[in-house]
């Protein structure tokens, strides 16, 4: 029995400090009943000898992939703040760096030690039958909800019964998971039911050790599997009594291999020796009779080395599934995901504006949560997934979407703070200054104050382009916390001179900037790249943020005493907004006729007059020959910020062609759905017109399979419906007619309609059009893209607070009270 304790005594005063003391008598007893695990070992197993030759052969295996995009779920042990920072030393003990993601019904990509730093691709039971072998995520049916929910069923952790059915009745896989609180491991329940005879299951375990899936080598010895890369190791123990196992290379010498070919196990290495490539486990589990039911607890632990992660899993199995579970929830005087949620005074306001009764918001706001380093306090990320992971190589280390976007890294700090969340958005806020551009980032040269395009969560920058909205999100966002009374006035200014400041006058006056292959001169507003990191020039959107961003500067700076810094960032936010139409607004648009009037804000303007139809860059294999063809959403940024009214006249005359259902598919951005069951037509929207980041047209092949296919094509974006609905409730201020229950039944029920069944998020929803032959989505279903994408759970969180405020919560009072009259 194992319990964390809060530091803060206000933080969770439900929860007793006396406790403290219990963990630590608790604790020596763990660690000395480690000692003795040899004598009490869990896996109980009685693995057949291995042959005479017991190291496997075929190295290095299949090429190695990542997992399917689309997560249903994805999870981690809820953690506090020791003095803003994640500390082993502190009352709580020790910090769980696990997370774990779940698709298809199977556990896929688990993460340790740093967020993006995978240690397991999949792992899945293949079923063989007297006439058949099944994969699990490929031959069942599967449903996924959460261990505990409250009375109105919202959810109270990030716990997950999946239940996976054979589509002929034959058997039934039931399956807990979730993650120990006081060990680095998961714990993963199975009760297995056979309705019919002669079935064998068998546990399949795809490691990729230290976030690679081709350098691993792997071992069984004493009831554990192991698999090690360097300093990092993955260890598998198991209650069951495993029948027999065998580690080899995937796809050559792995078992299931085998057992496909011959129908059973015979072949049983115990080493793959001193070969590396891309290993696996399998375990032949007990048969299980028909009408019979099985029960087996597996742990996976993870460490540096062998012992650490065998001794990680053996805690676990040792603490037991009742208290492992129990810790995790937050149950009695343990500390989880309860307290977090208890923690949030927004909580219930914001359940009432819900149309689900607060079902997707719960969800929202532990997954936004979730996806945070535990090294680097503040540094969330913005997806626990790789875009179509499963075709995508993993023979190299890749962070996907596991990393640092200061753009996506703004909507999350804003959706906490409008869940009442005081410290996570104030600690994400003090984590920028470890992203932006200085002579502390290794190999930069240039004008300082800018942040980095893409990094990992320790600030190692990998994606180096300049996106000026990148740089106004950071001056907003300490802004509003200073104005929400979360920075005090002392604070604020010493930001203003070490980060706000620099940022400010980056936006002002531009720079050389050199780092990695980034060799340029940055002349604000005219950005390197806009919000979809693909184009240059003049965008309605980044200047949106842009000049939000330094009138939020003004002031700050005021507050910090620079009379002079402040009348120089008003001056250039209102030089931008004078010229915002002159270079982004075209009067002699190509989209004329039943596509509209010619009258539009562009996408991005790559030049001083937005009338010339001149060609953008080629992105994504989209050849763009005229700028003018192109429509997307950027536009109503400029209100979302307060840099123009919602009834402004070309704000509205904007919004025909972006709406135009007459559109030819290349050039349309919106689309409607209809879901069974539900009454009504929901909207959504594509990033803008020719977007080719998404499946293929002509094969249905994803992203990163169809190679920048010409036929390419992004899907809809459900946030899109979010930013939407935030304008529609900005207008309706114009107009005491709207009927503001209807516009929440339209934007906010459509949004809850866009979750998957596990409630997560994606990036991109299937919208009929093209080949569906590679994944068969169902029409508003998640791709395979990013799945939870965190922007969109923050959308959907600021929505409902913008509908329970009855304003807009990203509108910035100082721009709005400068611009709009």
């Amino acid at each position: 029995m194992s319990f964390k304790k809060s530091p803060y005594k206000n933080r969770f005063p439900h929860k007793t400090r006396e406790h403290c003391h219990e963990k630590n008598l608790l604790a020596l007893v763990v660690s000395s009943s480690l000692l003795l695990s040899a004598c009490s070992d869990h896996s109980s197993t009685s693995s057949s000898a291995p042959t005479a030759d017991a190291t496997a052969p075929g190295a290095p295996g299949n090429s190695s992939v990542w997992a399917y995009a689309g997560k249903t779920g994805i999870g981690t042990s809820f953690e506090q703040y020791t003095n803003s920072a994640y500390s082993d030393s502190g009352a709580s003990g020790i910090v769980s760096k696990v997370w774990f993601s779940i698709a298809q019904g199977v556990l896929t990509e688990t993460m340790y030690g740093l967020i993006h730093e995978a240690q397991l691709q999949e792992m899945q039971f293949f079923i063989k039958g007297h006439d058949f072998l099944d994969e699990e995520k490929k031959d069942t049916i599967s449903t996924i909800e959460y261990l505990k929910t409250d009375a109105r069923g919202r959810p109270q952790s990030l716990a997950y019964k999946i239940v996976n059915k054979d589509k002929d009745g034959k058997y039934e896989i039931e399956k807990h998971i979730f993650t120990d609180p006081d060990s680095q491991s998961l714990m993963m329940r199975v009760v297995f039911r056979a309705f019919a005879d002669g079935i064998t299951p068998y546990v399949y375990v795809n490691p990729a050790i230290a976030n690679t899936g081709s350098n691993d080598s792997a071992s069984f010895s004493n009831g554990v599997w192991t698999a090690t890369d360097g300093n990092s190791s993955m260890s598998l123990k198991t209650s069951a009594a495993v029948v027999q196992s065998t580690v080899g290379f995937e796809g050559v010498s792995d078992g299931i291999s085998e057992v496909k070919q011959t129908g059973a196990l015979t072949n049983i290495y115990s080493t793959t020796g001193a070969s590396k490539g891309n290993v696996a486990f399998t375990l032949q589990m007990p048969a299980v009779k028909n009408g019979e039911s099985a029960q087996w607890d597996l742990a996976l632990g993870f460490g540096k080395n062998p012992t650490e992660s065998a001794a990680a899993a053996e805690k676990t199995l040792t603490t037991g599934y009742e208290k492992v579970l129990a810790h995790y929830n937050g149950d009695g005087d343990a500390i989880g995901w309860q307290d977090f949620l208890q923690s949030l005074p927004a909580l219930e306001k914001l359940s009432a504006t819900a149309t689900d009764g607060g079902k997707l918001l719960y969800t929202s706001a532990m997954v936004l949560k979730a996806q945070e380093d535990k090294t680097h306090a503040g540094a969330f990320i913005a997806s626990l997934s790789n875009p179509w992971g499963d075709t995508k190589s993993a023979e190299k280390s890749a962070t996907g979407y596991k990393a640092v976007w200061p753009r996506d890294f703004y909507q999350v700090a804003m959706a906490m703070l409008a869940l009442g969340d005081t410290e996570s958005p104030r600690i994400a806020f003090e984590y920028l200054q470890q992203v932006q551009a200085s002579e502390k980032i290794a190999g930069y040269s240039g004008t300082p104050g800018w942040f980095l395009q893409k990094t990992h969560v320790d600030g190692e920058p990998e994606w180096v382009g300049v996106q000026l909205d990148q740089t106004g999100m950071p001056l907003m966002l300490g802004w509003r916390l200073w104005k929400e009374g979360i920075l005090s006035d002392a604070e604020i200014s010493s930001w203003y001179q070490k980060m706000l400041k620099p940022a400010a006058d980056f936006l002002v006056n531009g720079g050389a900037v050199k780092i990695m292959w980034n060799d340029t001169t940055i002349k604000p507003p005219y950005t390197q790249q806009e919000r979809w990191e693909e184009q240059q020039g003049y965008s309605p959107s980044t200047t949106a943020a842009i000049i939000a961003g330094l009138v939020s500067a003004a002031d700050i700076a005021t507050q910090a005493g620079d009379a002079e810094g402040a009348k120089k960032y008003l001056a250039a936010a209102d030089k931008y907004s004078s010229e915002l139409e002159a270079r982004t607004y075209t009067t002699a648009g190509s989209l004329t006729g039943e596509q509209g009037n010619g009258n539009y804000y562009l996408r991005i303007n790559a030049n001083e007059d937005p009338n010339d139809k001149g060609a953008l860059d080629t992105r994504n294999a989209q050849t763009v020959g005229d700028e003018s063809q192109v429509i997307d959403g950027g536009f109503l940024e400029l209100v979302r910020y307060g840099v123009r009214a919602a009834n402004d006249a070309k704000i509205l005359e904007t919004l025909p062609e972006y709406d135009n259902l007459k559109l030819p598919d290349l050039l349309r951005t919106k689309y409607e759905f209809t879901f069974a069951g539900v009454e009504g037509m929901f909207p959504g929207w594509r990033r803008y017109g020719i977007d080719g980041y998404g499946e293929d047209l002509i094969t249905g092949l994803g992203y990163v399979e169809a190679n920048n296919s010409t036929q390419g094509r992004g899907r809809v974006w459900p946030f899109f419906t979010g930013e939407r609905g935030h304008f529609e409730l900005q207008l309706a201020k114009t107009d005491s007619n709207v009927d503001i229950e209807k516009l929440r039944n339209t934007y906010v029920k459509a949004m809850e309609l866009f979750a998957n069944e596990g409630m997560m998020l994606p990036e991109q929803v299937w919208d009929g059009v093209g080949s569906n032959a590679a994944y068969n989505y169902q029409i508003g279903e998640g791709t395979n893209g990013a799945t939870p994408l965190a922007w969109t759970h923050a959308e959907y969180v600021k929505l409902l607070r913008s509908y329970s405020d009855g304003k807009v919560w990203d509108r910035n009072a100082s721009t709005e009270a400068r611009y709009v009259k």
